[in-house]
């Protein structure tokens, strides 16, 4: 059953408007608390080609997985020079995807891995095992362009930028769980060329799938398993032990007890709380400043940023009783000069070997986020003041 409204908050402080760019994608903007932007945008004046058809996606026999085939993807833009960055706003020498200026700004993928088709009930997905099935990658892809600034990241934001994207996910996570296709609605970041990142400008994406992810079904195994406490027990005993990088009053950042990753940390809720769009106004304020101080961390290992994936993993649309939001920051950089590649045991046999044990880990962490913290507060305090 797809959730009702009667929980989900809404941040009127933060604006919202919606537009269409050239080719028919849906574009929203998201302005800062006190922002002075202009309510009525440009108009995206661009000649484009058609969307691509919806991928169709074809289910692995051996293990019941789906892999979608989205061949309109190997056209997207790779690591573009500044001047032709396409999340910048538009410019006459740009013409670039976000038609005018932003604080946060987030459209539909012009080369989705599910979509644009969003709207397909009974598309084919099915747990039973065949050979050569098939379904339509119904869904939706979006983009989410954290700052109209070419450079930066999630981290340098300021609070109230980040506060403004983590709005964005949850309205997006309350909209786009409306869709009938829609299974599991995913947020998440790529940071770092070492990690993927075919674009520097900071941003995120969306993926809205047309099927409970595979990680997520392990999930609803271990809670049907252990009980609908799950999360909550691991949460209370992280807290009483020695993993914990930053505890607020509504959210808990620690190294779990089993890290597969070099640098692997989960951010989880005091209460449970499925996904963005159910968390409440305060939990969102908090986590807007407990988060990028968590990724300055994060960067304060090394002398060089820490290429990362931000996840957010939010309960299914059905199933996710005892399934809260919980965000997992993953690193494969196990040193200053290496990164963990996934070879012949954890590739071949998802069989996991871990390089640094958990509790270094988190002391490394705590470390880096308190040299993060001092050199936040010395560049506060030595930055220029305007006079009253």
């Amino acid at each position: 059953m797809k959730p009702g409204n009667e929980e989900i908050a809404r941040d009127k402080a933060i604006r919202v408007s919606r537009d269409h760019l050239a080719d028919g994608r849906e574009i929203i903007y998201f302005d800062d608390r006190g922002a002075t932007l202009p309510t009525a945008r440009k108009a995206d004046s661009r000649t484009l080609d058609p969307r691509p058809a919806t991928a169709n996606a074809r289910q692995d026999p051996l293990t019941g997985e789906w892999i979608s085939v989205a061949a309109a993807r190997q056209n997207r833009v790779m690591l573009p020079p500044a001047h032709l960055d396409p999340l910048a706003p538009q410019s006459p020498t740009n013409p670039s995807e976000v038609p005018d200026n932003y604080d946060v700004a987030v459209f539909e993928n012009r080369s989705p891995s599910f979509g644009p088709q969003p709207t397909i009930e009974g598309v084919g997905f099915t747990a039973a095992i065949g050979l050569e099935r098939t379904a339509q990658s119904a869904g939706r892809c979006e983009v989410v362009c954290f700052s109209p600034e070419h450079d930066g990241s999630f981290a340098s934001l300021g609070d109230l930028r980040a506060r403004t994207v983590i709005e964005a996910w949850a309205h997006r996570t309350a909209e786009l769980s409306k869709v009938p296709a829609v299974k599991q609605v995913f947020p998440f970041e790529n940071r770092g060329e070492a990690i993927g990142v075919t674009l520097h400008h900071p941003h995120g994406q969306i993926y809205s799938y047309p099927y409970v992810t595979p990680r997520t079904q392990r999930l609803q195994a271990s809670v049907a398993d252990y009980g609908q406490s799950l999360m909550s027990d691991i949460l209370d005993r992280e807290r009483e032990g020695g993993r914990v990088l930053i505890a607020g009053e509504y959210w808990t950042a620690f190294v779990p007890f089993a890290a597969r990753w070099p640098v692997e940390i989960h951010v989880l809720p005091h209460r449970d709380v499925p996904d963005f769009a159910h968390t409440s106004l305060e939990e969102r304020d908090e986590l807007a400043s407990l988060y990028p101080r968590l990724l300055r961390g994060v960067d304060a290992l090394y002398d060089t940023p820490t290429p990362y994936i931000g996840a957010w993993h939010q309960a299914p649309l059905e199933g996710g009783d005892g399934i809260r939001l919980m965000a997992q920051v993953t690193s494969p950089r196990r040193a200053a000069d290496k990164l963990k590649f996934l070879a012949g045991s954890e590739a071949a046999m998802g069989a996991w070997i871990a390089d640094v044990s958990p509790e270094v880990a988190a002391e490394n962490l705590r470390e880096a986020i308190a040299r993060a913290d001092a050199s936040a507060a010395q560049s506060s305090n030595t930055s220029p003041q305007k006079d009253a």
